[in-house]
């Protein structure tokens, strides 16, 4: 079967969930054997990750409002690189992306819609793409009660490479813990809707009776300062450790007992995935697309989000009983393999693209033939 043509689109300058499924999504979709290229700002953080990877990757400044000297740039790009599929990611470039995709006539136009917020612009899903993927259900679900049309709007769950197995995590040899200590982790952007403070606050009474648990904290972002203040003004900097960014994610879940993020807003949770694929059982809340990772009772907890004292009972029961942490990290392990792998991430989308090619192409025969 011929191979695709794709052009991916991100006005973006940060890096985040979005970001990386795209990545990794691009990085699936070359090794099934189609071209795959970007179009993002110059200083994206995305552009420079796939450069680095070695993918095509072209620029547009594509900032707010109608940027016409972007969409010129796109559309010349569109027409000289004959590509079959333009998918769009982020407002900005669904908008001039997807109008000089349109104004190209490349074949198929999609836009994927990461996010759990009210959306801004119905036209840049109902009228700019051809079809949208969502991320989750929830997603699906609320833009379909926001107007758009059911029939143009598939789910396409996040999908993780596998990780390989490690013998050993140096993670408590880095922080001087001995295999009797309990770790619970957190690896998120240090945001305020990824609930850090609350966490911080459900787990301090916890720290007094309970000298053998420690708390991780991975990731980078603006409130790194913030926490870095709150955990010690509590004088806890040596039982709750802020790591700052990772590379080594699996080695530092590898080190953890379980994982838990209580967010307050959540498309659906690569970081629940990527915890559960480590064998670890989670605690999430219970919002936007998150039940449809966790099981609660089976391979994690559910709570309300901004309960704290739901928070640190959830907590408690993990902390406090190791088979139940073995069983629940075996039922995640399960879930994933089967559900949330990236090779079905590629497969769907591949799948996606081809029958709405095929799709646009019967419309356009049928408008084209005489009465």
């Amino acid at each position: 079967m011929k191979a695709l043509r794709v052009l991916h689109s991100e006005s973006s300058r940060g890096w985040g969930g979005q970001e990386v499924r795209t990545l990794k999504e691009m990085i699936a979709l070359r090794a099934l054997g189609h071209d795959v290229q970007l179009v993002c700002p110059e200083d994206a953080t995305i552009g420079i990750r796939l450069k680095a990877e070695g993918f095509t990757v072209h620029h547009a400044r594509m900032r707010g409002g109608a940027d016409v000297l972007s969409m010129r740039t796109i559309r010349l790009l569109l027409d000289r690189g004959h590509f079959d599929v333009l998918n769009t990611h982020s407002g900005h470039d669904s908008l001039i992306a997807g109008m000089a995709g349109r104004l190209a006539g490349t074949p198929l136009i999609v836009r994927t819609r990461h996010l759990a917020l009210p959306i801004t612009s119905l036209a840049t899903y109902n009228w700019i793409p051809h079809c949208v993927v969502a991320v989750s259900h929830y997603v699906r679900n609320y833009l379909i009660s926001a107007g758009m049309q059911e029939s143009r709007v598939e789910t396409i769950y996040d999908g993780i490479v596998k990780p390989e197995p490690l013998a050993h995590s140096t993670l408590r040899d880095e922080l001087g813990l001995d295999p009797e200590t309990v770790i619970a982790g957190i690896v998120a952007m240090l945001r305020g809707n990824k609930g850090h403070q609350d966490l911080i606050a459900a787990v301090k009474p916890l720290m007094s009776d309970r000298p053998h648990l420690h708390l991780v904290i991975a990731g980078e972002g603006g409130e790194f300062d913030k926490l870095r203040s709150i955990i010690g003004g509590l004088g806890l900097s040596h039982r709750i450790h802020l790591l700052g960014f990772r590379k080594d994610i699996n080695n530092v879940l590898r080190g953890c007992d379980l994982f838990v993020l209580p967010t307050h807003q959540e498309a659906l949770g690569q970081a629940f995935i990527e915890a559960m694929a480590m064998g670890l059982p989670v605690i999430g809340t219970h919002v936007d697309g998150v039940p449809e990772l966790i099981d609660s009772g089976v391979n994690g907890l559910l709570v309300p989000p901004h309960d704290i004292e739901a928070l640190r009972g959830a907590l408690t029961r993990l902390i406090d009983d190791a088979p139940l942490r073995a069983r629940f990290g075996l039922a995640g392990r399960i879930k994933t393999d089967s559900n949330f792998t990236v090779e079905t991430m590629a497969s769907e989308t591949v799948d996606l693209y081809r029958r709405g090619i095929s799709l646009r192409r019967r419309t356009y025969r049928r408008w084209r033939s005489p009465a």
